[in-house]
């Protein structure tokens, strides 16, 4: 019973509420870190392709030859002045573009591309994408679709 003054109710006084309600906190804070630490342990990692990757050797690759790398939404072309690779990715959305006689076209939301990528219809933001191609130590041609490039710029084979 309470007696209204003094703050105790049946033997328990609010400084033995506040002390166990403090040690509680204690031990959720304790628990928490805990967990955190023990999730520090395994590391997350995630696996993802690598953006170099290999496309044959040189010689595979003749004047006039256009070959469309559909794994790596990247198209290869070869002529007189050397080699260049661009990407199959819209600039729009992502759609995967189709290579045209006369250029790129998307399917999805209509974009249009010329034979050097640059926007000429559609809703495409931006042209697409040149990337680096570069020899390996073991004669093979490497494309990073991590390092973009100017368009216009070839591997002089």
């Amino acid at each position: 019973m309470s007696n209204g003054f003094t703050g105790e109710t049946e033997g328990k006084t609010r400084r033995d509420f506040l002390g166990l309600a403090s040690m509680g906190a204690f031990f959720a804070a304790m628990l928490t870190a805990l967990g955190g630490s023990l999730r520090m342990l395994k590391p997350t990692v995630r696996f993802e392709e690598p953006s170099a990757f290999k496309i044959g050797k040189a010689e595979n690759f003749p004047a006039g030859l256009v070959k469309t790398l559909d794994e790596k939404n990247v198209v290869i072309f070869s002529d007189v002045d050397g080699l260049h690779a661009v990407s199959l990715i819209c600039t729009h959305l992502g759609c995967v573009v189709q290579v045209k006689e006369k250029g790129f076209a998307c399917p999805c939301h209509g974009s249009k591309y010329d034979a050097m990528g640059k926007v000429i219809g559609g809703p495409a933001p931006r042209p697409l994408p040149w990337y680096k191609i570069s020899l390996s130590i073991d004669g093979s041609l490497v494309v990073d679709t991590s390092s973009e490039i100017p368009a216009g710029t070839k591997f002089r084979v």
